[in-house]
């Protein structure tokens, strides 16, 4: 079987990786940047391609020999790249954190009999399936919470962030408006409002606050109550609203000295060599879930932790191994038939189903990814 990976950065790259290391797949990688791909090629027995994946109409050629394409690329890229995937009539996994609504693509996806798995990283993705599976075992679901982040292990000032996948998606959860529902309905509040701090065992104090996350929850699930918060160092979402309030985060042009530029690609000049994370430099991602409902009348609740360190031995961030190997695990649910639901399928849908829910567990239980289960009935 063939996968093609359209996109082998921060996370791709550890998909890509995971992919080849199977044995039972061959693997092209596809990116803009010539050194990412070199450096995956010397490390990896695949094939690569040097391509523009802006250009949407170069993608059909590029998926015509595969079984299952991933679709890592950046947010503002990605929803026209899931278009293109599915117009060719390719099986798809995607992580790509866009803002359009997936399911505008749904009609095409049934037409073409393509299995779609959308959101399908750490959060959203294994957040998703965990309210899924839960939603499936209870009676009714009366509330979901989620708290997530990723964090470097070291902090420096200014910032205390290292971007752990594209920074310009980081940026986009900073400016975009962040949507829950409470008691039954939608509600919108500005991203990073909201603060409030949270201790962690192991790792401390840390602040949360408001960013879209909910994203198909809301459509899918019928649950009054929902929400999810992103965790970082105390700090840092006050800094990131002088950003944002300040205009440094615009994408309307302003004149400088008479040239037109627009104030986000200073800022993302300026910022992403100070976010980046160095070579070794060493990472965490936590997320707690937590879902309330009754089951069998009675009251019940679910609650999920993770906490996920740097592997040092491979090399690869928290973040990668969250959000990447969610996405291989379900892909490879694709490729033996375990999930095969056509149409778009937001990650919740994995999660309703026992076996490939059964299959996750497992397979991060095998990965040593730090994920625990908890049932209390008061």
């Amino acid at each position: 079987m063939h996968i093609t990976v359209l996109g082998v950065g921060l996370v791709g790259g550890t998909i890509a990786e995971d992919l080849v290391q199977a044995g039972d797949y061959d693997v092209t990688a596809v990116d803009l940047d010539s050194r990412t791909l070199d450096k995956i090629a010397q490390k990896l027995p695949l094939k690569v391609i040097q391509a523009d994946l802006q250009e949407s109409s170069i993608i059909e050629s590029l998926v015509a020999e595969s079984d299952l394409v991933i679709n890592a690329v950046p947010g503002f890229m990605g929803f026209k790249t899931l278009k293109a995937i599915i117009d060719a009539g390719k099986n798809v996994v995607d992580i790509s954190p866009f803002e359009e609504d997936a399911f505008l693509l749904d009609e095409t996806a049934l037409s073409q009999g393509v299995t779609a798995v959308v959101d399908c990283g750490v959060a959203p993705g294994l957040c998703n399936i965990l309210c899924g599976h839960v939603d499936s075992l209870m009676d009714n679901t009366e509330s979901y919470s989620c708290y997530v982040g990723g964090l470097p292990v070291l902090r420096q000032w200014p910032f205390e962030y290292k971007a752990l996948f594209s920074p310009t998606d980081v940026i986009e959860e900073y400016t975009r408006p962040a949507r829950f529902v409470e008691e039954g309905r939608e509600v919108v509040r500005p991203a990073l409002s909201d603060v409030e701090l949270m201790d962690f065992e192991g790792i401390g104090t840390l602040e949360a606050f408001n960013t879209d996350g909910v994203r198909t929850l809301r459509k899918t699930m019928n649950i009054p109550n929902m929400k999810e918060k992103t965790l970082r160092y105390p700090g840092h979402a006050n800094l990131m609203r002088i950003f944002r309030d300040s205009g440094f985060f615009s994408t309307t042009p302003v004149e400088v000295d008479g040239m037109a530029i627009r104030p986000l690609q200073l800022t993302s000049y300026l910022l992403f060599d100070q976010w980046q994370l160095e070579d070794g430099q060493e990472d965490i991602t936590l997320m707690k879930v937590t879902i309330e409902g009754k089951k069998d009348g009675k009251p019940c609740r679910y609650t999920y932790d993770l906490l996920d360190r740097y592997d040092r031995k491979t090399q690869t961030t928290a973040m990668a191994r969250t959000t990447g190997y969610t996405c291989t695990i379900v892909a490879r649910q694709i490729l033996n038939g375990m999930f095969n639901q056509k149409g778009i399928c937001p990650a919740e849908y994995v999660g309703r189903k026992p076996d490939c829910f059964e299959n996750l567990m497992a397979e991060y239980n095998k990965r040593n990814l730090g994920l625990t289960e908890t049932i209390t009935k008061p």
